[in-house]
């Protein structure tokens, strides 16, 4: 099956997927395919509805949210979860009911956050709940306003409640992929980290293509990391970084798993190209942000400070 995104103002080719599967297979190919077609067509469509905001002379509110979500699709890095923030803000000073612009707004805090990036984490963290269940009390169904309290709970040391949040955002939409991702760092938050693979492979099997894959992979090879299959870890976050090469976070995780198989001049090199994407990255901020007090989590983190030490990172 040939699948083809046309623009039907321009006629402009935009997209195009080949599904080739055994007829045998056909049931689960069509689960497949529609998980494919929707992620894909999800971010396809933001980014070309996002140009053509760009042009627009008097941006509507959706136009900004679409603007906002193309820079968030663009990584996660201080500076791309700042534009998008602002777009989303300056949607919902036109339209405070926009719920898609109040769930965008909620991500972008949410990942500052969860991802090291701020040493104001609680102000972020509830600014990102407070959206959540704003857009929530819109749109009770919404599966990404579900998405992000699950997210934000996890990383608050409540993954009991944030994962059966995830599950929620399934239930809706079992094409979100990332909750599968979500799902599976959480169980490496509480000391079950085993089962993390399973759920970031499932959300790479819905979405290969999806704009977070680079996100999966590290949430993946981080693990791994708090798992210590140092080679494993090295070339999981070899392949987050080639699918986006701005997270500072695959950076300083992969220096670490370097290190720990003695490959300083590698790992040192990484922990200097993480600083690049993200300066302001400390031990002491890293330290602040821990998502729980699970003990084996907890003192396998231990052990990651004083590596992240070694090999050059500041303590701040």
């Amino acid at each position: 099956m040939n699948v083809q995104l046309i623009d039907a103002d321009s006629g402009n080719h935009l997209w195009a997927e080949r599904f080739d599967k055994t007829v045998a297979d056909l049931f689960d190919m069509q689960d497949e395919i529609v998980a494919r077609l929707a992620n894909a067509l999800n971010a396809q469509l933001i980014m070309a509805e996002a140009r053509r905001a760009e042009r627009a002379p008097s941006p509507d509110s959706m136009d900004l949210y679409f603007r906002g979500m193309s820079a968030y699709n663009k990584g996660f890095s201080p500076d791309n979860l700042s534009e998008a923030r602002l777009l989303f803000e300056r949607a919902l000073a036109l339209d405070p009911g926009n719920v898609d612009a109040i769930v965008g707004a909620a991500l972008t805090h949410s990942a500052t956050a969860g991802h090291h990036m701020t040493d104001d984490r609680a102000t972020h963290m509830a600014a990102a709940e407070k959206l959540a269940f704003r857009a929530l009390s819109i749109a009770p169904e919404n599966a990404l306003a579900h998405l992000c309290l699950g997210a934000v709970q996890m990383y608050t040391n409540r993954a009991a409640q944030g994962i059966p949040e995830l599950e929620r955002a399934l239930a809706i939409d079992r094409n979100v992929a990332a909750a599968h991702a979500y799902i599976g760092l959480a169980h490496n938050f509480v000391g079950r980290g085993e089962e993390t693979a399973a759920h970031i492979e499932e959300a790479l099997r819905l979405s290969p293509r999806d704009t977070a894959v680079y996100l999966w992979r590290t949430m993946n090879g981080s693990t791994k990391v708090f798992l210590a299959k140092h080679e494993e870890a090295v070339g999981e976050l070899r392949r987050a970084i080639e699918a986006n090469r701005i997270f500072a976070a695959a950076h300083f995780y992969r220096a670490v798993a370097f290190a720990e198989l003695s490959r300083l001049d590698e790992a040192l090199l990484e922990a200097r190209q993480g600083l690049s994407i993200d300066p302001t990255f400390t031990i002491r901020r890293y330290r602040a942000d821990a998502p729980s007090d699970n003990p084996i989590f907890l003192n396998r983190r231990k052990q990651i400070y004083e590596i992240m030490r070694s090999v050059g990172l500041p303590e701040g």
